[in-house]
């Protein structure tokens, strides 16, 4: 007799009975992949029956009866990760952190192991290397053995049953996408799979109070494989940004239900494996040039961190019918949209220009306030008269080719001057009382052709 198999979506996790070209509920073409069908569970007792049988019902409570206290927060001995959890791990809290491979994942869940083995137990299992080549890598990171417990195992039971024996206080699980379950048909690394492995693992943090960190790789999109039930199931989404050939990494919050989303940690890629970059801004500056045509700095807020980056643009006359556009840790529709207004509202003629837009050090910038300053980089490779070198630029450009004001001003400008910038371009109303640090000008304009004026 055939088993009775259905359809699934790889993109949402929709379930079918029967193939479809479409999935009916993201819209996807060509997902559909066929899979056995899971056994019923039983059904669970009823009220009246569990009663009967003396079993502890879950009732409602009311908000009087709920005892709050504060988390438990412990220091993984890495700053820079602490600052991205919101201060610190929470006991029994599920981490699920996600990158492309070789970004350093392992590495960094290796090397907090180092400093949390000298307060706690820790257990690492890894189902794509053997227990051998784990020590081979933590001695090459200088890891101490001491208090540290290693596993090779793909099989989810088994890993719940070395966690009883070992009674662990963190659990690091390297990856989510190579365990499986063995009441389940899927292969290991499948939505189901995926799912009933997390499920069992939140289950066990919030059971046991115990801190999982579990690392789970990344699609050709970005995101993090599997179905995107993952990620509301865990209560903080880490994303380890960065190119594997630069030596700079970027730690980004996407979800985190102790603390904020909006900070990130900064990394270095050393011979000995990741290093804190306490100072992201003076890094980032590191080796800039002066007087070169299309180079400015913008000043933009990571959490309550500001950091200044460097905006470099090349405007070169196109030798095609249809000039190029391209941009790198700058949003591209955001680039061709400054390029018309730097066009329409600035009076440079960039439609048969090739345009090329890139941020130094891996980050990504993704906020209003480098709207200037990636507007004067590209004026001044258009025209070839650099900016000068001790000038930031900090605003948001509209469609109108007005500045507009930006938060935490106060903030960027203390920075920017910390850095030894002595000029500070600025749209011309901002919010609120601005202190102004001793020792920098502020050049205030109200559009993009008063910056050009007072600049190029």
């Amino acid at each position: 007799m055939k088993a009775k198999t259905i359809f699934y979506c790889t993109e949402c996790g929709n379930e079918t009975p029967k193939w479809q070209g479409r999935c009916p509920a993201c819209g996807a073409w060509n997902t559909m992949v066929e899979r056995p069908a899971e056994k019923a569970p039983k059904k669970a007792p009823s009220a009246s029956r569990g009663s009967a049988l003396g079993v502890a019902l879950n009732r409602p409570k009311t908000m009087a009866e709920v005892e709050t206290t504060d988390e438990l927060r412990f220091p993984t001995g890495m700053g820079e990760l602490d600052r991205v959890l919101g201060g610190g791990a929470v006991r029994g809290s599920l981490v699920l952190v996600g990158g492309a491979p070789g970004i350093g994942k392992s590495t960094l869940m290796l090397q907090i192991c180092d400093h949390l083995c000298r307060t706690a137990k820790v257990l690492y299992v890894s189902g794509e290397e053997s227990e051998r080549q784990i020590k081979l890598r933590a001695e090459r990171l200088q890891v101490r053995g001491k208090g540290l417990s290693l596993l090779s195992e793909t099989n989810l039971e088994n890993v719940v049953d070395a966690v009883h024996a070992v009674s662990p206080d963190v659990l690091i699980v390297d990856s989510i996408q190579t365990l499986y379950h063995g009441d389940v048909t899927a292969a290991p690394g499948s939505i189901s799979q995926v799912k009933e492995c997390t499920m069992a693992l939140m289950q066990l943090a919030k059971g046991e109070g115990l801190t999982i960190f579990v690392i789970g790789h990344v699609n050709k999109e970005g995101s993090i494989a599997g179905p995107k039930v993952l990620e509301h199931m865990v209560d903080c989404v880490l994303y380890f940004e960065g190119e594997r050939h630069m030596a700079y990494r970027i730690l980004r919050a996407a979800k985190n239900r102790f603390g904020a989303t909006n900070e990130i940690g900064v990394f270095e890629m050393e011979d000995g494996g990741l290093a804190e970059v306490p100072n992201p801004s003076e890094a980032m500056l590191a080796g800039r040039p002066e007087n070169a045509p299309g180079t400015c700095v913008a000043c933009v807020m990571e959490g309550v961190r500001p950091v200044l980056a460097e905006v470099q643009a090349l405007v070169v006359p196109s030798a095609f019918g249809n000039p190029r556009r391209m941009s790198n840790g700058f949003d591209y529709n955001r680039a061709v949209l400054l390029l018309a207004v730097l066009e329409k509202r600035g009076g440079l003629l960039l439609g048969n220009c090739d345009a090329y837009l890139n941020v130094i050090g891996g980050l990504s910038l993704d906020e209003p306030a480098a709207d200037l300053a990636a507007i004067l980089a590209m004026a001044s490779s258009f025209r070839d008269r650099p900016v000068p070198a001790d000038l930031t630029a900090i605003g948001e450009v509209g469609l109108t080719g007005e500045l507009r004001s930006v938060s935490a001003l106060g903030q960027r400008l203390s920075e920017v001057r910390r850095l030894g910038f002595t000029k500070c371009l600025i749209p011309k109303r901002t919010q609120g009382k601005l202190a102004v640090p001793e020792g920098l000008e502020l050049i205030r304009v109200g559009n993009i052709r008063e910056a050009l004026a007072a600049l190029l």
